[in-house]
């Protein structure tokens, strides 16, 4: 097995929320407001996912914080103005990769005009959108009502929410990181996300705020627009709720996991087998050495501190050589 730095030893980690909602559909601030606050607490990217209506906020983009174009689509089991709390529905962000390309037609045709019942005309969706240069999202499914048989027929799909901060607030349906390898195990090879999906009807230190619960670290070489999108196609960044991943490489057939201090460091793989190490009772471990053979099928590492808080690796697909 060939050694390989998973998370890319070169460039700096950018601290990013890529679910957001504001005064544009449903949420409560201002694009101005949600920057100014991110920026406060030590974040360098926003993406403004706001409902069926895409914006481009890069005038908020400094040398400091960069905003990324998206839009959240939704399509309902039964209407298509109003979700009933028992109703199935897809929620899919696409990140814009090329904003600066975009012409006023491909603008007024982002959103879909299929149901939810039709799985081929949903796949041909998300096919014309990634052919335009977007990067798609399966949110919360778990929030959605949906099962399996929801998703596992889905393509074209760059990632998927394996947190939502704001799910996890309102019925604690957050985290789902079993709907995330039932994916992976479909042959689905998706990046995970952890996201906020803020909407600020509760202020900034109440227990409810749904800003700053979940969030990704980006690799990349520089804070531009083209590094960000660079990074995320190429999977090089995790997800967290707290915890860090510092280094992810593989050497001399072993995977070398360093973290901040945490509980347990996991790796969960295309089976049952799990290899783990855990730490003393009242003791902290941040770092593990795992024996790989290359049948694993896919690794990714996940991690729990002493608040019981996650952070995740992208999968990554392994080959015997």
């Amino acid at each position: 097995m060939r050694d390989k730095e998973l998370l890319p030893e070169a460039g700096k980690f950018y601290k990013g929320n890529l679910h957001s909602h504001t005064i544009v559909s449903d949420g409560i601030m201002t694009p101005e407001q949600s920057k100014r606050a991110y920026k406060e607490r030590g974040y360098q990217i926003l993406a403004f996912t706001d409902h069926e209506i895409y914006r481009n906020h890069q005038e908020l983009d400094d040398g400091e914080f960069i905003t990324l174009p998206a839009l959240e689509v939704s399509l309902n089991e039964r209407s298509k103005d109003r979700l009933l709390p028992e109703d199935k529905t897809y929620h899919i962000n696409f990140y814009d990769t090329r904003p600066q390309c975009r012409t006023e037609d491909e603008l007024e045709n982002l959103l879909p005009k299929v149901c939810y019942q039709d799985k081929e005309g949903i796949n041909a969706y998300l096919e014309r959108m990634k052919d335009s240069g977007f990067l798609a999202c399966y949110n919360h499914p778990y929030w959605s009502m949906q099962t399996y048989e929801d998703y596992k027929d889905l393509r074209h799909l760059w990632g998927m929410e394996i947190y939502n901060h704001g799910c996890e607030l309102d019925g604690m349906y957050g985290y789902h990181p079993q709907a995330y390898d039932e994916m992976l195990r479909c042959g689905m090879g998706l990046r995970c996300l952890a996201t906020d999906d803020n909407h600020n009807q509760y202020p900034f230190g109440d227990p409810l705020c749904d800003s700053f619960g979940g969030c990704i670290m980006v690799k990349a070489r520089e804070l531009t627009h083209g590094a960000i999108m660079e990074a995320l196609i190429k999977g090089n960044f995790y997800s967290t709720m707290g915890p860090e991943i510092y280094r992810l490489y593989i050497e001399k057939d072993e995977l070398i996991v360093e973290t901040s201090p945490v509980k347990r460091i996991y790796v969960i793989t295309a089976g049952r087998n799990c290899p783990q190490k855990t730490a003393l009772s009242g003791e902290e471990i941040s770092c593990a050495r795992f024996a790989l053979s290359g049948t694993e099928g896919y690794i990714r590492v996940q991690i729990q501190d002493v608040n019981g808080k996650y952070a995740n690796s992208n999968a990554y697909f392994l080959e015997a050589e």
